[in-house]
């Protein structure tokens, strides 16, 4: 006791001798949505409110979070200006006064001087202290702000910038006009600024100017997307801009789904020197989270002060304009974080949770009932059907956590505990929504699965009892509604329907040929082992697909109809209508399929989203093992085990031993790994045929054979120059004759960069010549390489 007594007198007496000069700040995770202004300020506010309840003085937010990154030409219109600036209005009115004693730095559009920049605002007590425009935008990839925004290019100055009128009348002090520039902002005791996103990612990056410049805190609004094994880089880059030079970094980021198809991925952090402090989820189904951190001001000062060259270079470097604000940023009786790990998912659970919450924010926001999926059997959409079923598990836990806080005893103690609930409170209310029962409380995931999922087995005469099996028993693992159909006589009934159709001319015979006779029997068209020709058997093939289609468009739209006990009401345009309402069709093609064009164009690839259309297949494959272990889904393992195939010609369950089965990989002519070397050749190395070519042959050269798992793939040539360049060529003739399907791409969960995706992110022609130039060029090599 009498130690204890005495260790609380030194603790004290250390505290209140030494000077620590502690600021406690917050960023966030915003799931903001492009356009919802209501729902974007609702959550600005709330992230401030909750800032200011634990004590922060400073908060910063996600890149253009007023009206939501994803606007794209929305930016173009000046509504979305006008309306980003009257919901900072009505922060400003706010009665709860929401800015005094915390500086706010929010990410909106401005139009300055006719120009439209990406700006960042800071807000302190009513009133607006400084905007601040971006100086290098994002154009590349998914990205093209350069489409909408300028940069900011007189480097480091202020200009005026006159407010609307009702902005400087929202103001406190009825401000006529606040700077506009790249700048600092001088508390009384320390100095922040910013910079936004893409200027992170730059050789020459504001934050090193603005570090040499004295500037001791650094935020930086992000909406920066979800790409597997992205974030360790993010890591490392917000790191190195202050390990070199010290200081505090504080990243904000969106996460969730804004209407398109990045996944925000979130992951808010606070950096001190070369230390992470805090961390924010990267998957949650939070829509607001803040993050804070304590940090001590004088660890900053003291890194900068003992690296002399560092010091020598601050002395001599340009300085940033300043703006001076009545305002201390430290605050006294708190205590420092301490350093900590950064946490990085494996990449099996970033496919795990990124697709899965990705699939939550579409269909709470789309106002659907659920979701509908053709499930064959196979990895492709067994992995969709996983997905679906880890986003039950992940919602039941989010409502879980509001019950186990009031479970207590029905009060909440800490800020945790009220964030806990009021996120369960809207999970839970957004379930009830969309199964359109207000009385709707889950006891277990799957309870959620039956009510939002439903899956089909499309069988045919060429399907087989494994793949059968297969899909009942994943059925049964997730918890979807499963049904089995036959899908026979819709096919037969085109087939007969061209049989008899009349020839255009009107005759039976045209010029001597007989239109739809042959030897006194109707011409019926066959598989090639049947008797029929290429065309006829890729026709008997694609008819059973789009037949697929079809089915899953008209059960998605009639399932709730046949399930439900009761109707309900459903909003169409301004009206109240009583409906079942209908369920959105999951699609399931890799991104491998994609590349390659290995499916039939307006198939059941044909839905209105893919969560695994960014994904390779070695990376689903590895998925299934994990979502079997990790989640329970133990009929994975089989699908997992099992050789891709599509079932579309051929004997079921292998009857006909004579009969070889219809595999993927013989089909396509290539294997999956060999589809993921030629898709990261081609679009992350920007190669065509020839550079191709070279690439693969420096890597492949000194094995004899390439490597081959799955004992029915075809053998693989000898890895000669030759054949090679034969190999090389086939996939740029596959990806040529097929590259017109990328214009009807579901939309689907962006995932990889050497995606084909032609709406977005893969912008190429989708008419393609037969590469005679290329080809020879790549001739001519392989006979340099092998006269060596």
């Amino acid at each position: 006791s009498t130690q204890s007594t005495w260790g609380h007198l030194l603790s004290v007496y250390f505290f209140s001798t030494i000077p620590m000069r502690l600021v406690h700040l917050a960023t966030c995770n915003l799931n903001q949505w492009a356009m919802d202004f209501t729902g974007n300020l609702e959550r600005i506010k709330k992230s401030i409110i909750q800032s200011k309840k634990i004590g922060c003085r400073l908060r910063t937010g996600p890149e253009l979070e007023v009206p939501g990154y994803g606007c794209e030409d929305h930016f173009l219109e000046m509504d979305t200006f006008n309306h980003s600036w009257e919901a900072i209005i009505d922060l400003l009115k706010d009665s709860r006064n929401l800015t005094d004693g915390i500086l706010c730095d929010i990410g909106l559009p401005v139009l300055h001087q006719n120009v439209p920049y990406n700006c960042r605002i800071f807000i302190l007590n009513g009133d607006i202290v400084l905007i601040r425009p971006k100086m290098h935008l994002a154009n590349d990839g998914n990205y093209r702000e350069t489409r909408w925004f300028v940069e900011w290019q007189k480097g480091y100055t202020l200009e005026d910038y006159y407010l609307p009128r009702s902005v400087s009348e929202a103001t406190r002090s009825k401000q006529r006009k606040v700077p506009f520039g790249v700048a600092c902002i001088a508390c009384k005791d320390t100095v922040v600024a910013s910079e936004t996103c893409e200027e992170l990612f730059t050789p020459e990056a504001p934050h090193i100017q603005l570090g040499l410049s004295g500037v001791e805190i650094i935020t930086n609004g992000s909406g920066s997307h979800h790409q597997l094994r992205k974030l360790s880089k993010r890591i490392e880059l917000i790191n190195s801009a202050v390990k070199k030079s010290g200081g505090i970094y504080l990243y904000a980021n969106q996460k969730g789904c804004d209407g398109g198809r990045l996944y925000y991925d979130g992951c808010a952090m606070v950096f001190c020197n070369d230390h992470l402090l805090a961390q924010g989820s990267q998957f949650s189904l939070a829509e607001v989270e803040v993050v804070s951190a304590v940090c001590d001001l004088q660890d900053v000062r003291s890194f900068r002060a003992s690296f002399a060259s560092r010091s020598v270079q601050a002395a001599k470097a340009e300085k940033v304009p300043r703006v001076d604000i009545d305002f201390e940023m430290t605050s006294d009786g708190l205590s420092p974080s301490f350093p900590r790990t950064p946490f990085i998912h494996d990449p099996m659970e970033e496919i795990s949770l990124g697709p899965s919450c990705w699939l939550w924010d579409y269909l709470r926001r789309s106002g659907q009932r659920g979701y509908f999926l053709p499930l064959s059997g196979g990895a492709d959409s067994a992995s969709t059907a996983a997905l679906v079923g880890i986003m039950c598990i992940n919602l039941f836990k989010e409502i879980k956590k509001r019950e186990k806080v009031l479970a207590a005893d029905n009060r909440v103690h800490y800020y945790d505990d009220e964030t806990k609930v009021e996120d369960g409170e809207l999970a839970l209310r957004d379930i009830q929504f969309i199964t359109k029962d207000k009385s709707f409380i889950p006891n277990d995931p799957k309870e959620i699965c039956r009510r939002i999922f439903y899956s089909c087995y499309m069988a045919s005469s060429h399907s087989g009892s494994e793949t059968r099996n297969r899909a009942k028993n994943l059925s049964v693992d997730v918890g979807s509604q499963h049904l089995e159909i036959l899908i026979d006589d819709i096919t037969k009934a085109m087939v007969n329907a061209l049989q008899g159709a009349p020839h255009p001319s009107g005759k039976e015979e045209y010029k001597g040929i007989k239109a739809v006779r042959e030897d006194g029997l109707v011409k019926v068209p066959k598989f090639e082992d049947e008797g029929g020709c290429v065309d006829t058997d890729l026709a008997l093939q694609n008819i059973q697909a789009r037949s697929r289609m079809c089915m899953a468009y008209f059960m998605a739209q009639t399932m709730c109809w046949a399930t439900d006990n009761g109707k309900s009401e459903w909003i169409s345009g301004d009206k109240k209508k009583e409906g079942y309402g209908s369920l959105l069709v999951l699609g399931s093609a890799n991104v491998d399929e994609a590349l390659r064009g290995y499916y039939t164009k307006y198939d059941c690839s044909a839905a209105d989203i893919n969560p695994i259309g960014g994904i390779c297949k070695g990376d689903l494959k590895q998925f299934l093992r994990h979502a079997a272990h990790y989640y329970g889904f133990g009929s994975l393992t089989d699908v997992e085990q099992a050789p891709p195939t599509a079932e579309l010609r051929g004997s079921p369950d292998n009857e006909d031993p004579n009969a070889p089965p219809q595999l993927d990989e013989v089909d396509m002519g290539m294997t999956y790994s060999e589809l993921d070397e030629y898709g990261s050749l081609r679009k992350i190395d920007r190669c065509g045929p020839v550079e191709m070519f070279h690439k693969l042959w420096f890597k492949w050269k000194s094995d004899e054979k390439k490597e081959v798992k799955d004992p029915h793939s075809r053998k693989l040539l000898d890895k000669t120059p030759e054949n090679v360049a034969k190999n090389v060529k086939h996939f740029f003739r596959m990806y040529g004759f097929n590259r017109h399907k990328m214009t009807t791409l579901t939309p689907a969960y962006h995932a990889e960069n050497y995606s084909p995706e032609d709406n977005r992110f893969d912008l190429r022609q989708f008419l393609y010549p037969k590469w005679d130039w290329q080809f020879q060029k790549l001739d001519d090599s392989v006979a340099q390489l092998s006269r060596k």
